[in-house]
């Protein structure tokens, strides 16, 4: 394979190693965010709304080894149409569009922070990738509602409790065979259960399971 057109092309690599370095940071803001997130949860009020404030700044990527899965996956199904929910600072969709390049495919993205859409499209261009990734900025539920089918990858790595109304909303467009993958099933178990049991039940049409990679991803083919 040319190795311009993977993750070792210089300019995704210093690209991704900066930003994975940046995200070491979040730390320090998740620290900041915890006791809002045990307040909320003590009240029975929604930790991500609580977080929202402190999240503006924090990156959330995946990891080095799940992006690579990410990339992997997508060259493997030659995946055209890649949908990401949750570009944040856009460190996933560069592994996206480094196989959506080497596909001739494309990367559709959604972010509702306006100062994380600008970052991801300026950080999607020091890779060298801009012209495979549109990213659409504002709520996912209505960014991404539009997409024509068919879907063939599809990340969900935004809030939690858009897990299941997102799954619902693209199922119908997921061409047969396309792959699902779903971040921190682990770190979110209560809030995502009901995610992981719709995929895993064959009834919904997908074949799931889950992988101990980073904090737990779900891997679901569209059967």
């Amino acid at each position: 394979m040319n190795a311009d057109l993977g993750l070792d092309s210089p300019r995704v690599a210093a690209t991704l190693n900066q930003l994975h370095r940046r995200a070491k940071g979040d730390r320090w803001i998740l620290l900041r965010a915890s006791p809002a997130a045990l307040g909320a949860m003590l009240t029975g009020r929604s930790i991500f709304k609580a977080a929202e404030p402190y999240s503006k700044n924090a990156y959330i990527p995946v990891d080095p080894d799940q992006g690579r899965m990410l990339y992997i996956t997508a060259r493997a199904i030659r995946a055209k149409t890649i949908v990401e929910f949750g570009t944040s600072f856009g460190i996933s969709t560069i592994y996206l569009a480094a196989a959506a390049r080497a596909n001739n495919g494309r990367v559709i993205g959604s972010e509702r922070e306006p100062t994380k859409v600008k970052a991801a499209r300026e950080n999607v261009a020091d890779a060298g990738l801009q012209q495979f990734v549109d990213i659409r900025e504002g709520d996912a539920m209505k960014t991404l509602r539009e997409i024509d089918a068919p879907i063939d990858f599809l990340l969900l790595d935004g809030w939690k409790d858009l897990y299941v109304p997102m799954i619902d909303m693209l199922a119908p467009k997921l061409s047969s065979g396309a792959v699902v993958l779903a971040d921190n099933i682990f770190t979110f178990k209560k809030t995502l259960r009901p995610y992981v049991h719709r995929m895993q039940d064959r009834s919904n049409g997908f074949a799931s399971v889950t992988l101990p990679l980073g904090h737990g991803m779900e891997y679901s083919v569209k059967l």
